[in-house]
């Protein structure tokens, strides 16, 4: 008997990693006739490290718009693959806390797809990976992508 996904999130940012890590989910959403969650979480930390005098509503407003045009150029190369249930959505905060956390017990998700983390070496040492930290604290499967 095999296992079946019916519910799959899947985390992109927009790099290379998720674009791959997309592709295979488009690819696993098809063979077990599953929904597919695309979620892009707008990280805090982005925001918050610009200099206050440089930070403005625009920011967060700009980081939203581009969250929904990446969201929806992913949902349409979905449904133009034959992806037919869809969710997009967008979240603002931690990445390694909310795609793990609070994402993947919103959508119910049985398993999560990302893309290994783009991050260099001496950040992943310091504060640790985003696709690390989904691996860890999800308590369902987690594909990591490599490219």
């Amino acid at each position: 008997m095999a296992f079946e996904y019916n519910r799959v999130l899947v985390a992109v940012d927009g790099s290379d990693a998720s674009e791959l890590a997309f592709k295979k989910a488009v690819d696993i959403v098809l063979r077990n006739n599953a929904q597919m969650f695309l979620a892009h979480v707008i990280d805090t930390r982005t925001i918050t490290t610009v200099a206050p005098e440089v930070y403005d509503q625009s920011l967060a407003n700009r980081s939203e718009n581009y969250a929904k045009t990446l969201l929806d150029e992913y949902k349409e190369k979905a449904e133009k693959h034959g992806v037919n249930s869809i969710t997009t959505h967008v979240e603002i905060g931690s990445p390694k806390m909310k795609i793990p956390k609070d994402l993947a017990k919103t959508f119910d998700a049985d398993l999560i797809i990302c893309g290994a983390t783009g991050m260099n070496a001496v950040e992943r040492f310091l504060i640790g990976s985003v696709s690390e930290s989904i691996t860890r604290y999800a308590k369902c499967d987690v594909l990591v992508v490599r490219s």
